[in-house]
């Protein structure tokens, strides 16, 4: 008799210590999923933010006059490089919108300047800032998924008591820029 409840209770420290590592495991890989996925929205802001000194070169010398519109741009795209790779990501989306409204209205110069809108360089860059702006829109995509199924986990259980071991907390969704 005492021999079967040492078995059983062999067996259910056996189960959870299973359950435990399965959930440190399983909880650490989602963390990480979001860190990469916010990683991934780092690059395409990154990559936007890289375009703006040519904008700005490029409506510069058409529209030399229209400073205030070229410097607000520049601001904006210095905030959003700030922004990136830092831990908050209200504050990539804060700065994601600054420089979304400022880039709005130099590509709006280009519909008041027609040596402008035909410029090849111009158009090019309307187009990279386009293929950019898909791409970005994936990557906040992609990280909100991987931030609901972590945000999933840590509220269900059991996960949800294994959840402080592996260090694993609720995260931010990114929310989608306002533009101001």
């Amino acid at each position: 008799m005492v021999r079967a409840v040492l078995v059983l209770v062999l067996l259910i420290a056996l189960a959870v210590l299973i359950v435990i590592v399965v959930g440190y495991n399983k909880l650490r890989s989602a963390d990480i999923r979001v860190s990469e996925a916010l990683s991934g929205i780092d690059v395409e802001l990154t990559r936007r933010a890289s375009l703006i000194p040519s904008l700005v070169h490029t409506v510069g010398t058409v529209a030399a006059h229209e400073q205030a519109v070229l410097n607000r741009v520049a601001r904006a795209g210095a905030e959003l490089d700030a922004a990136t790779g830092g831990a908050s990501v209200a504050q990539r989306s804060a700065a994601e919108g600054h420089l979304d409204s400022a880039v709005g209205r130099v590509l709006a110069l280009g519909q008041g300047y027609p040596q402008l809108s035909s410029s090849n360089n111009f158009l090019n860059l309307q187009q990279t800032l386009t293929d950019t702006e898909n791409k970005l829109a994936f990557a906040r995509q992609y990280y909100n998924d991987a931030v609901a199924a972590v945000n999933r986990l840590i509220t269900t259980m059991p996960w949800m008591f294994v959840a402080p071991i592996a260090g694993v907390s609720e995260r931010e969704f990114y929310q989608t820029p306002r533009l101001t």
